[in-house]
């Protein structure tokens, strides 16, 4: 079918939705509901046989839903109604929810229901959420309701006649911050949680620290440190401990509360948002080696199992700074001196990367400057895996990557990732050629045509589409909670087959060739040389782009690339190009939002 995508925001489950309805034959546009912009002219354009909202806002105007099929993906169970239905369950400490494809009318989440798939909530925060068990939830709802459209003769069901007193109407309000405010003296560690969790990323719990009013941003328990409520404690890359009343809880990102008629603020690192208004604290770093237990946080981890090593990493928003690559790289240098002949690479549940931090380059007093150190760190660990000839290494891809993310994975010997997973690997929305050694190991993994096509669409790719163009070697079916144990289960299996120690020789002898023939640091050299010119043109579109990225302004149209529909090609394209050629500039789409 021709299906029409209307969206606030192209974020991760529209990107999903996107590229798995691609994968099944069907042709796919995107048009974003903007202010102002002539929706019913647009959809009359556009003449989809259905129209589908993974994400959106606004409500659809009637002359649209009267004229079509407008099938509504809401993150609650049939009966749930309200703009904050993750926050309140979330909030309410609920740990069975749902996902419920209805259809428009006059009244926002009380149309005929399509399709409803229930699903569990776990512990974490409500954007690792979102992109997990609610993402998989709201694919096979709306994979049934397509289905269910296509087949012609189902009959939705009307929510006024519930089929149990559980999906009878539950209107609920805005989640508003009265109800968030945290009471430190009061409010236990896990109260605090709570709050912190339902409010992640997007809005953030508001608080007063350090007098000025913050958004807090994350949370994960300590249960060691101990003080006053309310008190800082201690720091940790880059996160602050503050004190609960039981306990305490790390919070690794702050954003300023909007002064009227300033610029748009903008979530970092806790301590680089501070600044010089942090006393001093105690730094609590961690050492990686002997293995760090779970009784407190850190965004970067390592365990032994037998033969095989797992090196994890967790960066809010699957960014990462140029502090938080040069931390990694020890850590990846550390982890192969252990006596392990495989290497996992990769976080537990949520991204992967997303390539560089583009808001602590916007907060840099040199951008310039600190979009040349970043890339640098990224690429400097990128050569790092890509070196490592005395074992082998896997990149575990949990979550969604992009970009230089992608690129990271790709330096591994093979790379496994979750079915639930969305890659995006391409850099030119953002304006950039791309590092990370991309214009080796893409066209290595997948053929240069192929390559070719996948930077000048730059368009998500599912897992499953991912396997068939060999950007990934194994696609894990299960849940976000499940893929750790799968993951180590056949990385046990790899480092016991005897093939793998033939397979560890044969690196320093490709290496070796590699070297002589078309050295990596000739594709680095080429790939920066590019970049530099771009980060010291103060007239590059990279810059304005990153700008509108973080103060996430929205763009005055839907992006080009987004608009025709298409259906997901999974082969190389007819004629190959020069990988190497100039990049495009684009209209920047959040990657991975």
């Amino acid at each position: 079918m021709h299906i029409l995508l209307l969206a606030s925001a192209f974020n991760s489950l529209t990107q999903r939705v996107h590229a798995e309805l691609r994968d099944r034959g069907h042709a796919v546009a995107v048009e974003l509901a903007l202010p102002g912009s002539p929706l019913p002219e647009t959809v009359q354009r556009h003449a989809p046989q259905l129209i589908v909202a993974p994400m959106l806002k606004t409500a659809i105007p009637e002359e649209v839903w009267t004229a079509h099929t407008c099938l509504i993906v809401h993150p609650g169970p049939v009966g749930d109604r309200g703009p904050s239905s993750l926050d309140w369950a979330i909030h309410e400490g609920v740990d069975q929810w749902g996902v419920t494809v209805l259809q428009a009318d006059a009244e926002m989440d009380a149309g005929d229901v399509w399709a409803c798939v229930p699903c569990r909530i776990p512990q974490v925060s409500k954007s690792e959420l979102y992109r997990g068990e609610i993402a998989d939830a709201a694919l096979e709802a709306v994979l049934l309701a397509v289905e269910r459209f296509a087949g012609g003769t189902h009959v939705p069901r009307r929510q006024d006649a519930p089929a149990t007193a559980d999906s009878r109407p539950r209107p609920r309000p805005y989640l508003d911050q009265s109800v968030r405010r945290i009471d430190w003296a009061e409010d236990s560690t896990q109260d605090v949680l709570r709050k912190l969790r339902a409010a992640d990323s997007q809005p953030g719990v508001l608080d007063v620290l350090l007098g000025r009013e913050w958004y807090l941003h994350g949370g994960h328990p300590d249960s060691v440190l101990r003080g006053r409520p309310g008190e800082l404690l201690a720091t940790r890359a880059g996160a602050v401990c503050r004190a609960t009343k039981d306990g305490a809880v790390w919070i690794p990102e702050l954003r300023p509360r909007r002064v009227p008629g300033q610029p748009p603020t903008y979530k970092l690192p806790a301590v680089r948002a501070l600044g010089d208004r942090l006393p001093p604290l105690p730094d609590h770093a961690l050492p990686l080696l002997p293995e760090v237990r779970h009784r407190t946080w850190t965004d970067i981890r390592y365990r032994e199992e037998g033969n095989v090593g797992f090196l994890s990493f967790s960066f809010p928003g699957g960014a990462m700074s140029t502090e938080q690559c040069r931390r990694l790289l020890d850590a990846y240098r550390e982890a192969c001196e252990r006596p392990t002949s495989v290497l996992v690479l990769g976080g537990e549940r949520d991204f992967f990367s997303n390539g560089i931090h583009l808001g602590v380059i916007e907060a840099a007093d040199d951008p310039a400057a600190e979009s040349w150190a970043n890339i640098n760190a990224i690429d400097d660990l990128v050569e790092a895996v890509l070196t490592t000839t005395d074992r082998l290494v896997v990149a575990a891809v949990a979550g969604n990557a992009a970009a230089g993310g992608v690129m990271l994975a790709l330096a591994a010997d093979e790379v496994w990732c979750r079915s639930g997973a969305v890659l995006n690997p391409h850099y030119r929305l953002m304006g950039l050629y791309g590092s990370e050694y991309w214009t080796h190991t893409l066209p290595r993994k997948v053929g240069p045509a192929t390559a070719e096509r996948l930077m000048r669409e730059a368009l998500p790719v599912s897992s499953a589409s991912a396997l068939r163009l060999g950007l990934v070697d194994r696609v894990v079916d299960c849940s976000p909670d499940e893929f750790p144990p799968e993951v180590g289960g056949l990385a046990a299996r790899l480092a016991s087959l005897p093939a793998t120690a033939s397979r560890i020789t044969a690196k320093k002898t490709e290496l070796d060739r590699l070297e002589s023939v078309t050295p990596l640091a000739g594709f680095r050299e080429q790939e920066l040389a590019r970049m530099r010119r771009t980060f010291d043109d103060p007239d590059a579109p990279y810059h304005s782009l990153r700008r509108s990225f973080v103060h996430k302004e929205r763009p005055a149209c839907t992006p080009p690339h987004l608009g025709p529909a298409q259906v997901a090609q999974t082969g190389p394209t007819p004629s190959a190009v020069d990988v190497t050629g100039t990049a495009l500039n684009g209209v920047s789409s959040r990657p991975n939002g």
